[in-house]
C-alpha cells in the first residue's frame, strides 16, 4: 500500500466521522414529558375535565376557569374568555381543542411569587434551545410514519419518532376526497413526506395552564403563540 493511499484513507475516514458526528449534532429530539402523573389529585381533575368536555357542560367547565384567566386575545378574564370561545355553543371549538391538550404530556411552571402551574402540552415549554432555526415542529409520536404522499396506503419514506422537523405546509388534504384526514407536509434527511396532522405539532399552538389551590384545580390560561 503507497502512503499516497494510506493517506487517502485516513482522509476518507476522517471526513466519514465528521459528517456522522454533523448528524448526530443535528439529530435533536423532543421527547414526551408528562409532570403531572406524580401528582394524582391532577390525574382525577383531568378526568373529570375531560367527561364535562365530552358531555359539553359548560357548567363544570366555567366553574374551572380563574376569574383572571389568560386568553388567546390580549385582554385577560373570564368575560374574555367566553366571547372568544362561546361555551353556551355546542359547535364550540372549546369541546375539541382543549382535550387534544389535556391528553398531552405537561410540566410545572414556575409563576410570579413562587407558584407553579401545571401546563400543557409539554412542547412549548420543553422546546429545545439548541432547536435550528428552521424547524417548526415536533413529532409527538413514538413511531410517527412519513409517507411519500398524503394517504395511509402511501409507501413509507422514514419512521420518526419525536423529532424537531421542518415543515412546509401545516395542513394537506387526503388524496382520498372522502377522507376527513389532514396531513402536515415536512423536510427531512429521507426527502418531502407527509405526517398526520395529530402526531406533530408547533411550540405556537394551544396551550392551557392549571394552578391547584386547596383540594381543587383552576384553569389559569388558555393560551397561543409566543
Amino acid at each position: 500500500m503507497t502512503q499516497t493511499s494510506t493517506l487517502l484513507r485516513a482522509l476518507t475516514a476522517t471526513i466519514l466521522l465528521v459528517a456522522a458526528l454533523t448528524a448526530a449534532a443535528q439529530e435533536v429530539k423532543l421527547f414526551l414529558v408528562d409532570e403531572g402523573a406524580s401528582d394524582p389529585s391532577w390525574a382525577r381533575f383531568k378526568a373529570h375535565l375531560l367527561d364535562a368536555l365530552e358531555k359539553r357542560d359548560q357548567k363544570f367547565v366555567l366553574g374551572i376557569v380563574d376569574g383572571r384567566i389568560r386568553n388567546i386575545s390580549d385582554r385577560d378574564g373570564l368575560a374574555e374568555f367566553k366571547k372568544l370561545w362561546e361555551p353556551q355553543s355546542a359547535a364550540s371549538a372549546l369541546w375539541t381543542e382543549l382535550p387534544k391538550l389535556l391528553f398531552l404530556g405537561g410540566v410545572f411552571v414556575k409563576r410570579e411569587r413562587g407558584t407553579y402551574e401545571f401546563c400543557a402540552p409539554y412542547v412549548h415549554y420543553k422546546w429545545p434551545d439548541n432547536a435550528a432555526g428552521d424547524v417548526a415542529g415536533a413529532i409527538i409520536a413514538k413511531e410517527a410514519l412519513l409517507k411519500a404522499n398524503p394517504a395511509a396506503n402511501a409507501p413509507t419514506l422514514q419512521t420518526l419518532s419525536y423529532d424537531l422537523v421542518k415543515v412546509l405546509d401545516w395542513e394537506v388534504a387526503d388524496e382520498d376526497r372522502d377522507s376527513k384526514q389532514k396531513w402536515v407536509k415536512l423536510q427531512t434527511g429521507a426527502g418531502v413526506g407527509y405526517v398526520p396532522e395529530e402526531q406533530v405539532r408547533s411550540p405556537l399552538e394551544y396551550r392551557a395552564c392549571f394552578v391547584k389551590r386547596g383540594a381543587g384545580w383552576r384553569m389559569t390560561g388558555l393560551e397561543v403563540g409566543e
